[in-house]
């Protein structure tokens, strides 16, 4: 089998998970095992990742104890290097072939003895794992090694570090490095464990082409005594201009980056076909639609369209191809928002017939001249109906295809075969991607066609001299996508110029392109050597694991001697440069008296009422003063003294007390005929909005929305960048969807009772409620604390929050603070009360009701109890002036 993340030629954006290291001894005592020194140093250099990560530990028991390491990683990276040392011994971790190693492996699994080190653990990560026995006082340290080459995606390169030691460490520390000779056009941070305390054990130094990130918190300052749990994420971008890319030189290798600026999109022409068989139904097929929806609404004017659904039976929406006109979008969207999911499974006959609607279109010249043709497919199981052999589906539909459309293959969930999907994708000249069963299942489809929806060039060759370079990677591609990048990577020949050139050649929309660059040798070699922070001999290293990724891709679709050709290349780099490849494995050695080795492989995807004598306090109902002592009467109470003697001629009205309850809190009962019964007041609720009003000697405004049809501009300060819109639902008195936008930044945040769902530059990044977070870029920090509160502030900015309140009134809230910055300009539904607000006097009857008049427009007010939302659940109860709106 293969791994997932294998074979992408747009990929998945690096996700660098590594530092999670789990100690613990074999007995009760947790803090047996004790992890002393941890530290993650990272040196990115021109996009290459080359990480170490060290764990030194003590056995402070009086008995041998185990101490089990494990780091996560890429599903993308190599794991290069491992090590432990016990007592000044050093027992390293070799790499040999996967045949040479499997006899110590099987050995070990004969003797019941785990040998697989390496396992796949998320979706984008795989877990390294070792267990060593460690004599009381004796101290270990290990290390591991592993390197991988950031993927563009969406505009950005994401580096995750994943912090979880389990116990508090005496010394911990990251640090990562980042080199980019093109300059780095913004950085900004992330973690889900940061707090306000540990701000300041971040450091950020940067210039224009370097960076240098340190998180070192302090036991002096209190920063270590809670233990660290979750992510830190670093992503960046490089500049870059209309031009031919960069050229960047070092040991006598070369790596060409391309991804040009400024170019227009190319018009596409693409079909969706959705599998609405019955195991697609529930959420899977809510999903799949919510998502479609959002898709339809993103094609452009200038795009051909159609959708096919399938189950045992194919249907098309429309006979051709349609114009993305809106009117078009909006019947579509209708047709999706009808897709049910029942029956079998049609995955060929699907496929064919989107061939053929592309093929007629073609024939009779309804596709623009230099438009790109796509087939996106979403299924989440194997074929059941008609042709379900696999190997004949491929060869279907590569031979109707016919290198003329590219196909980009999803597979939803783990009952569909990502083996059969990737070869088919590979063999149309596109990608296969896995979509994980999740709450955010909806966003990973969006991502995904936005990694698509934007192709800038076709058919793009790369062309160096002859006498210049050796050993070059591939050099031609099918497609470049706006916001992703292509990397050639090659050796320089011996007599090589002193200038290398490179001609990019591609097709535009209506026109052919080429691209001219050329960079100095010497003077690219004295750029990388200087630096004390870069990984030497990177650029080797980077052309070894490119070189070897893309041989893994192309055997997918290769057979017999050219299969074998490939596969003893990939072999053969992977050896020679000490990678853990699905080629290869590491043994990995350890002390005497233990199970002498282990083996680490690359993983594949695949209460009681007192009635007589009690004491109760009159509330309503019955005018009494002070406490009352009730009885019982021919089985009905009434207050003692009030002619209860014959219940069958008198009775009691209706009252309501307290009822003392033996050992518990007074409790409101309703008092009627010959029963009592309990009466559970109103809890008294949290408004949809509280208002601070500054400047008003009335500082707190509860708004309750009565009527609200579609969504609600709820404010709008065109000064300030902001903009606040939301559903809001009468019938259950809560907010279904609240959205800000920061228009400076072209940032949305988009909460949910779900989730948290963060837009910036087409990329979406959802968070779970009550995850802690704290994320700093230029003009924004975003924080969330355990109780869910987000705060998006700003200096001279207006702090907007959102929460998601889960006591009485439950629901979404929104929380603003700082609310003295906003201009006079601010407007919405909520925004008018921070315009002039004039108060009228109370009323003479009743002074817990006065009138409020905001532009022309006058409120009534009410003086009402609430609970206050925002410092989280349970609330404090306060007075306010409650609204209507």
């Amino acid at each position: 089998m293969k791994a997932s993340g294998l074979g992408c030629t747009c990929g998945i954006t690096l996700v660098l998970l590594s530092l999670l290291a789990v100690l613990h001894a074999t007995t009760a005592q947790k803090n047996d095992i004790s992890i002393y020194s941890f530290t993650v140093d990272s040196k990115v250099s021109s996009r290459f990742a080359h990480t170490v990560v060290t764990s030194r530990v003590v056995n402070r028991a009086e008995t041998v104890q185990e101490a089990t390491f494990q780091v996560e990683l890429p599903k993308r990276a190599f794991i290069t290097n491992f090590s432990m040392i016990i007592e000044g011994v050093t027992y390293p971790g070799n790499i040999k072939e996967k045949a040479a190693a499997q006899e110590q492996y099987s050995a070990a699994v004969a003797r019941g003895e785990s040998a697989g080190l390496v396992k796949a653990t998320g979706r984008k990560t795989e877990q390294f794992q070792v267990s060593v026995n460690v004599a009381p006082a004796a101290k270990v340290t290990f290390e591991l090694v592993y390197e991988e080459l950031l993927k563009r995606q969406l505009g950005v390169y994401e580096l995750l570090l994943k912090v979880q030691p389990q116990q508090l460490v005496k010394h911990l520390q990251m640090d990562i490095h980042i080199f980019e000779p093109q300059g780095i056009s913004f950085l900004k941070t992330e973690s889900t464990f940061m707090t306000s305390e540990l701000a300041n054990a971040l450091t950020i130094s940067q210039n224009k082409t370097k960076a240098h990130i340190q998180f070192k918190p302090q036991k002096t300052a209190g920063q270590l005594d809670k233990v660290l749990d979750g992510n830190f994420i670093v992503r960046y971008d490089v500049n870059r201009t209309l031009s031919g890319g960069s050229i960047q030189i070092e040991n006598g290798y070369f790596v060409h980056y391309f991804a040009p600026e400024g170019l227009p999109t190319i018009p596409k022409n693409v079909i969706f076909v959705i599998d609405k068989s019955g195991s697609m139904s529930g959420r899977k097929i809510q999903q799949t639609r919510e998502a479609l929806i959002k898709i339809l609404d993103d094609l452009k004017p200038n795009d051909q369209f159609n959708l096919i659904s399938f189950s045992g039976d194919v249907t098309h929406w429309k006979p051709l191809l349609v114009p993305a006109s809106p009117e078009n979008v909006d019947q579509a969207k209708r047709y999706a928002a009808n897709i049910e999911a029942h029956g079998g499974t049609n995955i060929n006959d699907a496929m064919l017939t989107a061939v053929r609607l592309l093929q007629s279109a073609n024939q009779k010249e309804l596709l623009s001249d230099g438009s790109v043709s796509l087939i996106i497919l979403l299924t989440d199981g194997d074929p059941t109906v008609g042709e379900t052999s696999p190997a004949r589906i491929q060869k279907n539909v590569q031979k109707a295809i016919d290198g003329q459309y590219s196909l980009f293959c999803l597979g939803f969930g783990f009952d569909v075969s990502y083996v059969f999907l990737e070869k088919l994708a590979l063999d149309n000249g596109g990608l296969a991607r896995r979509i994980y069963e999740d709450s955010d299942s909806a966003l990973q489809l969006q991502d995904f066609y936005q990694e698509v929806a934007n192709p800038l060039l076709t058919a793009v060759t790369f062309e160096y001299p002859d006498n210049a370079v050796d050993k070059v990677s591939q050099d031609n591609f099918r497609l470049l996508f706006k916001g992703s990048e292509i990397v050639v990577v090659g050796k320089l020949r011996d007599q090589s110029p002193d200038v290398l050139s490179a001609k990019v050649r591609g097709q535009l929309h209506m026109q052919n392109i080429t691209f001219q660059t050329e960079s100095s040798v010497a003077e690219q070699e004295k750029e990388f050597q200087s630096p004390k922070y870069i990984f030497h001999s990177f650029m080797e290293r980077l052309w070894a694991y490119l070189t070897i990724q893309q041989l893994l891709e192309q055997m997918v679709s290769a057979s017999g001697a050219e299969k074998q050709a490939l596969e003893t290349r990939a072999l053969n780099l992977s050896l020679s440069y000490s990678f853990v490849t699905p080629l290869t494995s590491m043994v990995v050695t350890k002390p005497e008296g233990e199970q002498r080795s282990e083996v680490a492989e690359k993983p594949v995807e695949t209460s009681r009422c007192i009635y007589a004598d009690s004491v109760l306090t009159e509330r309503r109902g019955y005018r009494g003063q002070g406490t009352l002592t009730w009885g019982l009467a021919g089985g009905g109470l009434c207050p003692s003294g009030r002619g209860c003697g014959n219940s069958r001629r008198v009775h009691c009205s209706h009252f309501e007390f307290l009822l003392a309850m033996e050992g518990k809190a007074p409790r409101m009962m309703s008092v009627g005929r010959g029963a009592i019964t309990p009466v559970v007041p109103a809890p008294i609720q949290a408004p949809p909005v509280i208002l601070m009003l500054p400047g008003q000697s009335v500082n707190r405004l509860c708004v309750d929305i009565k009527h609200s049809q579609g969504p609600m501009k709820l404010l709008s300060d065109p000064d300030q960048g902001i903009e606040v819109t939301g559903q809001y639902e009468t019938e259950k008195a809560q907010f279904s969807w609240i959205e800000v936008t920061l228009k400076n930044l072209q940032l949305q945040v988009r909460a949910s009772p779900e989730h948290v769902v963060v837009t910036q530059n087409r990329r979406n990044s959802a968070y779970k409620w009550k995850e802690t977070l704290f994320s700093m870029m230029p003009g924004l920090n975003m924080t969330m604390d355990k109780t869910g509160l987000l705060l998006l502030s700003s200096a001279d900015k207006v702090t907007v929050g959102l929460l998601p309140w889960d006591g009485p009134g439950e629901g979404l809230r929104l929380l603003l603070r700082d609310t003295d910055r906003f201009s006079s300009h601010v407007n919405g539904t909520l925004g008018q009360f921070y315009q002039d607000v004039l108060w009228g006097p109370p009323t003479e009857a009743d002074d817990s009701k006065r009138t409020l008049r905001v532009q022309g427009r006058d409120y009534s007010a009410t003086r009402l109890v609430k609970l206050d939302y925002q410092e989280g659940s349970p609330g404090t109860e306060i007075s306010c002036w409650s609204v209507e709106l």
